[in-house]
């Protein structure tokens, strides 16, 4: 009889436990089911919390984005560059005549840049040895290998398509006469060439700029020698050194050189913004050369370059006009 006592008294422990175990999971289950309840409840908040917030933010970045855009695209109005017109304006005349610094004055071109080479008795020209081949008709000839006389006898006979009245070869004193009180700078691109390169140079273009009592004229030269002579002779004028690409490796020349140097003319291909930073951050002025089409002329605006050398400086002067006029249009206000 004890043997079913005892077997008893297991069924009721048991029946104990599992009434006990029973309370315990009915606990955590309604509990796992307030905890889920306030999860989702936290989360379903959340959820609405970012649906409310995020068209605002959407917003306020496109919002941000076409701020910076339109900066971009219209800030630079604020101080728009210098349209330097590249030996005159070369589309309507033939290049560094008297011709085309008529049609680049008429055409209200604020700066003119000016080839400068010396004939080989001495004489400073407003010509490139590139004009001079294509006069001739000689691709080796150098305008250092030839006369004063040899030069004017074949400014005379040479005649272009357009045949302008006056496309004669000026002194770079004649030159300067004519347009250095008509804008507000003059570039003189110092060419070094044969017979005496660089010897004597920088005095013979400081006396005709002493001469001509060209304020507003800044020397520049792929020439660095030709630039540091320049500026030990006069430190008071306005000069510049080239940043192209080397000849031999295609790699970009060194990008900060010369102290004395205000202006740096880069190769337009070359320049990005944090170009253009860098050399502002260092008070040097950018002027990009040669832009002769709409793309890099826009591209030269946006990157805000100081002044723009071309060759053709009335498609220049027209997309300035058609971007002033668009962004006047968006709502943007300049300073004038």
């Amino acid at each position: 009889m004890a043997i079913p006592m005892r077997l008893g008294r297991r069924q009721r422990g048991r029946q104990f436990l599992q009434r006990q175990v029973g309370l315990g999971g009915r606990f955590l289950h309604r509990f796992r089911l307030r905890f889920s309840s306030q999860r989702l409840f936290r989360a379903i908040i959340i959820c609405l919390a970012l649906v409310a917030l995020l068209p605002p933010l959407f917003f306020h970045f496109r919002l941000k984005r076409f701020h910076q855009v339109r900066e971009r695209n219209c800030g630079w109005l604020n101080d728009p560059p210098l349209v330097c017109a590249h030996g005159g304006d070369s589309t309507k005349a033939f290049p560094n005549t008297m011709a085309a610094y008529h049609m680049a004055l008429r055409s209200q071109a604020n700066c003119i840049e000016i080839d400068v080479s010396r004939s080989s008795d001495g004489v400073l020209f407003a010509l490139h040895d590139r004009d001079l081949q294509r006069m001739s008709g000689n691709s080796t000839t150098k305008v250092g290998h030839l006369s004063t006389k040899e030069i004017r006898e074949l400014g005379s006979a040479h005649q272009s398509v357009q045949k302008f009245h006056d496309e004669s070869i000026p002194t770079l004193e004649d030159a300067l006469t004519l347009i250095s009180s008509s804008v507000r700078q003059v570039i003189l691109d110092v060419k070094v060439g044969p017979p005496s390169y660089e010897r004597g140079l920088a005095k013979d273009i400081l006396s005709v700029v002493e001469r001509t009592q060209c304020k507003n004229c800044l020397v520049w030269a792929k020439s660095d020698n030709l630039v540091s002579d320049v500026i030990k002779l006069s430190p008071d004028i306005v000069v510049g050194y080239i940043v192209m690409k080397d000849p031999s490796t295609g790699a970009r020349t060194n990008l900060l050189r010369m102290r004395g140097a205000g202006v740096v003319g880069v190769y337009h291909p070359l320049v990005d913004e944090k170009l253009v930073k860098i050399l502002h951050g260092m008070n040097k002025k950018v002027y990009a050369w040669t832009v002769d089409d709409v793309d890099s002329m826009q591209k030269m605006l946006f990157e805000r370059v100081d002044a723009v050398v071309t060759s053709n400086p009335t498609l220049l002067q027209h997309l300035i006009q058609d971007i002033r006029t668009q962004c006047l249009e968006e709502g943007f206000f300049w300073s004038r």
